[in-house]
């Protein structure tokens, strides 16, 4: 996946393109990975880097939603689970099986949550990760070594999906190219062209090279998440917004604060909310906040509140105390939630549904909707956009499609499996550049040779492409991750010919929005 490929094919390009594809986060890419699976020629333009937003700041679930069971909404959760089968099966190198357990600590807690559980598994069906069970206190304890046990009666286990998702991201782009799809990251739409009031195409600036592209397409989706309302208005100033933007934040904690191999999932805690403390790269992940916000940006911050209330639910939880300094990074996503018209009511009341919208000038609209359900999500967009376009119809293949980088047995390539069939020749680049090969740090799971395949393959073009997406290395330590950032901006240099000043310039830029991820008082002066 080279970028410069991509802006050859984008300026020789003499015919509309099929679709022109607004949005780089997941429904984006799924939508290019659909379209281009099905033989159309997709372009999708992302203004920053692919899942830089929402996509990027996921808790890393795989899931059908336990929770929207009590909101019942079944037909979301039914879809969820076959969703949920279907990417375990084609990216099974980035999804794997992980237990949770909601412990109980009044009677009828264990009762029932046992009963939800057993309808979750009745509508997995066959595509069951795991038959759910009833464990006693001892049980529970066993799971969870350091579940505060003052008031414990047991608990109920059950078995979801967990992924690391800005690495199915860019798997997803590298499909999408893979199948003769084109993808540019920082490549923003500024404009979307009409002809006689029917949306005909976009224009776009390279806000690398400074140039502007005038874009012509077959249909025009916007797949911009948290933005969408901003795309609909560029095609109608008068467009009603559709969004309530919901912040949700997670604190990363050491793996010793949650030992074993399950997760802790809290269906409701004081105030409603949904609580999960999960082991994710030998760390733990607790949250997440549901709080409305008025302003949508790319790099959220978690307030303190939020920060506040995370510590003190894990420290209800967990014997072992947090506090403030044993957070290691903070994080916060927007969910761009679809209301009802009318809807005034706590976001966390919001169903997670997507929603497909054409306006009178043709634009394809998606919005709302998981991760998880990604996939039928952009098949249904790309069937709804062939309409539009008038366009062949050509039927979904990406039920049983196996993206790039998928391998059955990449648990074999160590702290490389998240690459999958990728890894061999990151290896053989490591065997061919011995300096690339140890650990930039002892903190982070992060190599050279993993910045150079960056730039070289993933299309990587700064630090913060590298340490917050291509690797996970900002979410897991952030004051880490600052230390390291001279030498991956030396290396990034030297792979992409850039002078020292612009490395300079990439670790500063960096150092600033790596300290948004550290508690404030753990912030340098």
């Amino acid at each position: 996946m080279d970028r410069t490929q991509g802006i050859n094919a984008l300026t020789s390009r003499q015919e509309p393109w099929d679709f022109v594809i607004i949005g780089g986060g997941a429904t984006g890419l799924g939508c290019a990975v659909e379209a281009a699976a099905r033989g159309y020629d997709p372009l999708l333009l992302e203004m920053h880097d692919f899942a830089k937003a929402t996509s990027s700041r996921s808790t890393k679930l795989v899931h059908g939603g336990v929770r929207y069971l009590e909101q019942g909404n079944v037909s979301l959760v039914f879809e969820a689970l076959h969703e949920r089968e279907r990417l375990q099966d084609n990216a099974p190198h980035l999804v794997r099986n992980l237990s949770f357990v909601v412990p109980s600590y009044k009677w009828w807690e264990g009762p029932y949550y046992w009963t939800g559980m057993k309808v979750y598994d009745l509508l997995a069906g066959s595509q069951n990760f795991g038959t759910s069970r009833h464990l006693g206190r001892a049980d529970t304890i066993e799971q969870l070594p350091t579940i505060e046990q003052n008031g414990l009666r047991g608990g109920v286990q059950y078995f979801d999906g967990q992924f690391d998702d800005t690495r199915l991201a860019v798997n997803m782009a590298q499909t999408a190219v893979d199948h003769g799809g084109v993808a540019l990251n920082y490549m923003k739409v500024t404009d979307l062209q009409k002809t006689n009031g029917e949306v005909t195409g976009v224009v776009a600036h390279d806000q690398e090279s400074g140039t502007t592209h005038e874009i012509d397409a077959h249909a025009v989706i916007n797949a911009t998440g948290i933005f969408t309302d901003t795309i609909r208005e560029m095609d109608d100033p008068g467009a009603a917004p559709t969004l309530r933007p919901s912040q949700g934040t997670h604190i990363v904690l050491d793996r010793s604060f949650l030992p074993g191999e399950s997760a802790i999932m809290i269906p409701k805690t004081d105030d409603g909310r949904v609580l999960f403390a999960i082991p994710w790269n030998n760390r733990v992940v607790v949250g997440t906040t549901d709080v409305a916000v008025e302003e949508v940006s790319h790099e959220p911050v978690p307030t303190e509140d939020e920060v506040s209330y995370l510590i003190e639910h894990a420290n209800r939880y967990l014997a072992k105390r947090v506090e403030p300094s044993d957070v290691l990074s903070t994080f916060a996503g927007i969910r761009p939630l679809v209301a009802p018209p009318g809807s005034s009511g706590d976001t966390s009341d919001i169903a997670r549904d997507h929603q497909l919208h054409v306006s009178t000038s043709g634009l394809v609209t998606i919005s709302g909707g998981k991760w998880t359900t990604y996939r039928q999500m952009a098949e249904d967009t790309i069937d709804r956009a062939i309409a539009q376009g008038a366009l062949s119809h050509s039927p979904s293949t990406t039920g049983s499609l196996r993206l790039h980088g998928a391998h059955d047995n990449a648990d074999q390539f160590g702290d490389l499996s998240a690459y999958g069939a990728d890894a061999p020749a990151l290896q053989a680049l490591m065997e061919e550049r011995p300096e690339l090969e140890p650990p930039l740090d002892d903190r982070l799971p992060i190599r050279g040779a993993q910045v150079v395949w960056a730039a070289r393959e993933e299309m990587a073009r700064t630090v913060e492409d590298v340490l917050a997406r291509r690797t996970r290395c900002l979410l897991l330590n952030a004051e880490a991750s600052i230390d390291i950032a001279p030498r991956v901006a030396e290396l990034l240099a030297e792979e992409r010919g850039r002078p020292a000043s612009w490395a300079e310039a990439q670790v500063d830029a960096f150092t600033d929005t790596a300290r948004d991820y550290m508690i404030r008082s753990a912030v340098p002066a």
